[in-house]
């Protein structure tokens, strides 16, 4: 479907947003697409704090062919340069954090000052600067978390949904977007094989292990729809398919043998967006499921002012029983659509 003949896009042009984390995987894609669609967007602010990155996005993006785009140093760990940044901004995307599962083990609050920490700077300055719309960006590893990464996007997951509870009489919406491995993104399983396939061995942590798979143009189109649609204090999260690592494996590399290293600390075998806790306060809305802040009548209100159905009692959204799993071809397809459009298997 063309972006342009969609009303969030019209919508979108009129707004000023400011992105945290502006210059990682999702940021440049979620500017890219703005963009793209809107060249002469109200303002769009890249917020993050490395000047290097930075200047490489500006290079990628010319100040004479998007003057509404701006960047703008800073760390969400610093409460006041983030109210600063915030002026004149009614819409706020969340997307910085600290990511790296073993660096979360080694460095816990590192990730606490910047995961917990910042994720309760940006509302407070929302709140203060009179932002409308704020949704932040979650992780599968949040849910039922087993690891520090996941254990702070959770907090910080219950700092954003809560937020919606003292807005006052603000126009004001915090929502959550919720999805898991990302296709080619930074340090994920293909982008890892594709570097591993000369060698001719595939280290496989479980032959069982599955994940759920999303692509960036995916996860840009999910914020977006959430920008439009959220009534706060929701956590979203999309309708997509699994895959096997064994089938990502003969994808990538058929003639590849197959090394069992074992799981790694603070990993599941498979991959979790909505537990069977979540379910009594969870609807399906079409192409995406909301897990609703827990309240009276929460899910009934919901089901009231959206056309959405409640689950199953004890659903869960699990990535080993997810109904619709990828095929080795529709994964080699993929890998060339959107990692890398020369790709051939070894």
């Amino acid at each position: 479907m063309d972006m342009r003949t969609r009303k969030q896009d019209r919508d979108i042009c009129d707004r000023s947003i400011l992105i945290t984390g502006g210059t990682g995987s999702f940021g440049k894609a979620f500017v890219r697409t703005v963009l793209d669609h809107c060249p002469r967007v109200k303002r769009l602010v890249v917020f993050s704090r490395d000047e290097l990155k930075q200047f490489e996005m500006q290079q990628e993006f010319p100040a004479d062919q998007y003057p509404a785009l701006r960047f703008f140093l800073g760390d969400v760990r610093d409460a006041a340069r983030l109210s600063r940044a915030l002026e004149g901004i009614d819409t706020v995307v969340h997307a910085a954090a600290l990511k790296q599962v073993p660096a979360a083990e080694y460095n816990p609050f590192e990730f606490i000052k910047t995961n917990i920490l910042g994720a309760q700077n940006v509302i407070d300055a929302c709140m203060d600067r009179g932002i409308k719309r704020v949704v932040a960006l979650s992780t599968d590893k949040a849910a039922a978390p087993i690891n520090l990464y996941g254990a702070t996007k959770l907090c910080s997951d219950k700092l954003f949904v809560a937020a919606n509870n003292f807005r006052g009489d603000r126009d004001l919406r915090f929502s959550v977007v919720r999805y898991g491995n990302v296709m080619g993104s930074r340090g994920s399983v293909i982008p890892f094989f594709l570097n591993k396939v000369k060698s001719g061995v595939l280290p496989i942590t479980d032959p069982n292990m599955t994940r759920f798979n999303i692509s960036l143009g995916d996860g840009v189109e999910m914020v977006l729809w959430a920008l439009e649609h959220a009534l706060g204090g929701e956590i979203f999260v999309p309708k997509i398919p699994s895959y096997r690592i064994t089938d990502v494996a003969e994808a990538v590399g058929p003639g590849c043998k197959h090394e069992v290293v074992g799981t790694r600390p603070g990993e599941k075998l498979h991959e979790e967006m909505i537990t069977p806790s979540d379910s009594p306060n969870t609807v399906d809305l079409g192409p995406y499921f909301a897990i609703l802040a827990a309240g009276p009548d929460s899910v009934g209100k919901y089901l009231r002012e959206r056309a959405a159905r409640p689950v199953a009692t004890d659903f869960s959204y699990n990535s080993g029983s997810n109904p619709d799993f990828l095929t080795v071809e529709q994964i080699r397809s993929l890998i060339r659509h959107h990692v890398d459009p020369e790709f051939m298997p070894a």
